[in-house]
């Protein structure tokens, strides 16, 4: 099957870790970092004759979850047993929810939600060993004060189709969740992982191809690099005429290896039954209007406002909601501008010229420069007050020292330049780049840069651009 082009075709599996104080069933406190251990107690260690108990707050945070992504709510679900033994889970069996799940049939972007369940975290395997991998680990040991931990897993359809697809949409739920407030979504600590199923079909086939699953990738890159590694390995078997088997994957970001971890279980190997413990979870209209309005505007409906109120491009906007601290600051700005500043210019400056200043690893907060400076600064460059080269000299000091934009440009002496002296700079340009005037002459536009070149020299960037250009052309 050489000659065929494969599509891919991959869901994912998102684990969320939910920020309520105390564990899904019982009243231990959720930490990160604690001694091994130091949060358990009789009910989440699964020790016998203990009863469990719902955390309300973890309800609440589903229901939110559920009503984000444009999901119906199930006016009644049920939680069950979920049966295998793995060292990392107490009881021999976990508790989710599995036929009946909180919500289901929602969306974000262009991808189907399928559904939303709440379910507790499994405790976690410290492997120790030289190499550090887990194949090669000396010994293991459990810390269970992870285990209990309240999760809302969302599973998405599988209308994903690249690997950069995937992450980019991982990174929209993820923004989308912190705007919630249900989940610090620190994938480093763990409260946000991604499972992938990943399978292959020909181009414009409607079945689906045999799926494999990557487990537990815990940052958009690795996650980005592990799919396209499952894309290819996949590919690679179906050219040589071999078949797919399904199965769950890890993926080593070491060596960029795949290897397997087990067979693929269905849904009877885990023996689901309704957990005999708990009562089916039946939201009150008031549990519903208390999830409704805690939900705060979302980075999707974010963007298309930005883009259609303000007139930022689509890239911009995308930005400026993936980022509230820089959609607030934007958002200030025009507002400090009034009625007649220019909402476009300032997006320009907040996406690409602010963001350069800031530099990579520097954050918004740490800068001095406010959003009314910023507003004040792109109404100088629209004025004419200030060259844009300029401009973002004073910028570059507003970002490290804070102050005002016309104080600066006045200290530095970065005012545009008098029309009379600009235009004998100009001539006195021309008279110098003969070559250049000559190749410009003949056709050779680009050649006007060496006379512009010569001119910001002069001027040290004071003059504006466009007006340079202007009377290079008129002189022509």
């Amino acid at each position: 099957m050489a000659d065929v082009a494969y599509e891919p075709v991959i869901g994912l599996e998102i684990h969320v870790q939910l920020k309520t104080r105390t564990k899904m069933f019982c009243g231990c406190a959720l930490s990160f970092g604690e001694d091994p251990n130091t949060r358990t107690c009789p009910v989440c260690l699964g020790l016998p004759g203990t009863l469990p108990v719902v955390n309300a707050e973890a309800i609440h945070y589903g229901l939110m979850i559920g009503m984000a992504l444009d999901c119906e709510l199930a006016p009644r679900s049920i939680f069950h047993r979920k049966n295998y033994f793995y060292p990392d889970l107490p009881k021999g069996y976990q508790v989710s929810q599995y036929d009946i799940p909180l919500a289901r049939d929602g969306g974000l972007g262009d991808v189907r939600i399928h559904r939303v369940h709440l379910e507790e975290d499994a405790a976690k395997l410290v492997h120790v060993g030289a190499s550090g991998r887990i194949h090669s680990a000396e010994s293991s040991d459990v810390d269970f004060n992870r285990g209990g931990t309240p999760l809302v897993e969302i599973v998405s359809e599988p209308d994903i189709r690249s690997a950069s697809e995937a992450a980019e949409w991982l990174r929209l739920l993820r923004v989308t969740l912190r705007q919630l407030g249900v989940s610090d979504v620190n994938m480093e600590e763990g409260s946000l992982r991604c499972d992938a199923n990943v399978s292959l079909r020909p181009a414009g086939a409607t079945e689906l191809g045999v799926k494999t699953e990557l487990k537990n990738m815990n940052s958009f890159r690795f996650i980005e690099r592990g799919v396209d590694a499952e894309i290819a390995r996949q590919e690679g078997i179906l050219r040589d005429g071999g078949r797919i088997e399904q199965e769950t994957l890890h993926y080593d970001v070491r060596s960029g290896a795949i290897s397997s971890l087990r067979s693929k279980e269905e849904a009877h190997d885990y023996r689901y039954f309704p957990e005999p413990d708990l009562v089916p979870i039946a939201p009150t209209e008031e549990m519903v209007e208390r999830a409704r309005v805690a939900i705060p505007e979302l980075p999707a409906a974010r963007a298309e406002r930005i883009e259609r109120d303000f007139g930022a491009a689509a890239d911009q906007a995308k930005l400026l909601a993936f980022r509230p601290d820089v959609g607030d600051f934007y958002e200030q700005a025009v507002a400090a501008a009034g009625d007649g500043g220019d909402a476009r210019a300032i997006a320009n400056w907040t996406c690409n010229d602010l963001m350069a200043a800031l530099g990579d690893g520097k954050e918004l907060a740490d800068a001095k420069v406010t959003p009314a400076a910023l507003a004040e600064l792109v109404a100088m460059v629209g004025a004419k007050d200030v060259a844009q080269s300029a401009a973002k000299e004073v910028l570059a000091t507003l970002v490290a020292e804070g102050g005002e934009p016309a104080a600066i440009v006045a200290a530095a002496g970065l005012g545009r330049t008098d029309d009379g002296e600009l235009a004998a700079i100009v001539d006195r340009a021309m008279a110098d780049q003969a070559d250049a005037v000559e190749k410009i002459r003949a056709g050779n536009d680009k050649a006007i840069g060496a006379i512009m070149g010569a001119v910001m020299r002069e001027t040290k960037g004071r003059a504006d651009g466009g007006e340079v250009q202007r009377l290079i052309r008129e002189r022509l």
